[in-house]
């Protein structure tokens, strides 16, 4: 227990802490109860009231303050383990969906010495295999780490010409008063203390780690002692397109609030407008919308559920290499918050260019036009909800051509889980 304390005390006193009493506060109290075996009969109302000195009237249905500062703290360490505590010998993780702090002791130089190497070569790794040992290394390249401190406030001083057709796409969502938050879908990677991050696009849950067969080869190949999940990084494409949303929204909109889709809450839908950038894929909160989509993101294209006349059920990407050019494929939502109150505005894809081309779509004013047009039906209004599927043609990472493929109108409500209530 004295090496797991040290630690502890050594994070306590590191830059990373030092400006954030609450997170200090909140550290200190659940490594105590971790270290005293009683973390795990944790609930939110005790901790609330123990360590972040919430009055006894304090109720976690109505205020998320615990679930936000614990999801701080678990971004405050990835930040301390790549940066203070890159070499220290006890690595302390805080896992989603409890209260326990888990620690970990890092080998020793000579017993790292002692594993044997990844084998390579001749009967070396798949192309898979390949693949998730060079994410190792070069994941920094595909991927761009987010702020670690959320919320972020979006200001930016160019303005795009305000038309009629972006009156018409954004009206329902900068009318309102409603605060407005842009959500940047954070996909799940895997850390190896030591060695790095990996990401395996078929894991989007960390409950699903077993099955994983890319993660499964690897630990066999590297023999961690422990595998932890990271939510800190993000694709360029989705990087760029928030960076394209925030020239536009930032003179529209004082009070625009980023947030990694890991940290999106149910207070968070229920009380404000909100566009997500990426795959909502593996988000809880998203996934359980109040409105039966009849298009959705697929690893490799789009699944068209409900096909009309002449409309493909399945649309490829078709990904033939950046100087050549690729064929790709982004998605437009628009569909009612939780209990059908508010705004949700979601773009997808899953190329590099795609995401782009959906803030693209729905900020440029040609593009934007085009849309419109496009979407309005014999009476010349805009669908209230709808789903749209652009296609988009890239050359050297850049969309040259974006153009309409089908919508769909959406209509139809779907009950809300049980997790969401």
């Amino acid at each position: 227990m004295d090496a797991e304390r040290q630690q502890i005390e050594r994070i306590l006193r590191s830059k990373a802490f030092r400006g954030s009493e609450v997170q200090r506060s909140l550290l200190a109290y659940l490594s105590e109860k971790s270290l005293a075996g009683e973390a795990d009969s944790l609930k939110e109302y005790t901790v609330g009231l123990d360590a972040l000195g919430k009055p006894p009237s304090y109720d976690p249905r109505q205020d998320s303050v615990v679930r936000v500062h614990v999801a701080r703290l678990r971004a405050k360490l990835e930040e301390y383990y790549r940066t203070d505590g890159v070499t220290d010998p006890v690595v302390v993780d805080l896992p989603k969906g409890g209260f326990r702090v888990v620690f970990v002791t890092r080998p020793t130089t000579a017993e790292a010495q002692k594993r044997p190497a990844p084998a390579v070569g001749g009967h070396g790794w798949r192309r898979r295999e390949i693949g998730l040992a060079v994410a190792l290394v070069a994941v920094t390249t595909f991927a761009v780490y987010l702020a670690l401190e959320p919320p972020r406030v979006v200001r930016e001083t160019t303005q795009v010409a305000w038309t009629p057709e972006l009156q018409q796409i954004w009206g329902p969502l900068l009318a309102s008063d409603r605060p407005l938050v842009v959500c940047i879908a954070a996909r799940l990677m895997v850390r190896i203390p030591g060695v790095g991050f990996v990401r395996d696009p078929d894991l989007d849950e960390w409950n699903e780690l077993t099955k994983a067969k890319g993660i499964r080869t690897l630990k066999q190949k590297l023999r961690p002692s422990s595998l932890f999940p990271s939510y800190g990084f993000t694709g360029i494409g989705t990087a760029s397109g928030a960076f394209l949303l925030g020239k536009f929204l930032g003179p529209r909109r004082q009070n625009v609030v980023m947030v990694r889709s890991d940290l999106l809450s149910w207070p968070d839908l229920k009380e404000n407008n909100v566009v997500f950038l990426g795959s909502p894929a593996g988000t809880r909160q998203m996934e359980s919308l109040p409105m039966n989509q009849q298009i959705v993101m697929e690893s490799d294209g789009i699944r068209n559920l409900n096909p009309q006349p002449g409309e493909p059920a399945f649309i490829p990407d078709q990904v033939s290499g950046a100087h050549v050019g690729e064929e790709s494929h982004a998605l437009i939502t628009d569909m009612p918050g939780l209990y059908g109150r508010g705004e949700v505005l979601i773009l997808s894809g899953n190329q590099l260019t795609s995401v782009i081309a959906g803030v693209e779509a729905v900020t440029d004013p040609n593009l934007a036009r085009m849309l419109v047009k496009q979407l309005r039906g014999p009476s010349g209004r805009l669908p209230r909800y709808y789903q749209v599927v652009l296609s988009v043609h890239s050359k050297d990472n850049f969309p040259v051509e974006i153009s309409y493929m089908f919508h769909h109108e959406l209509g139809s409500a779907k009950r809300l889980s049980a997790g969401a209530r």
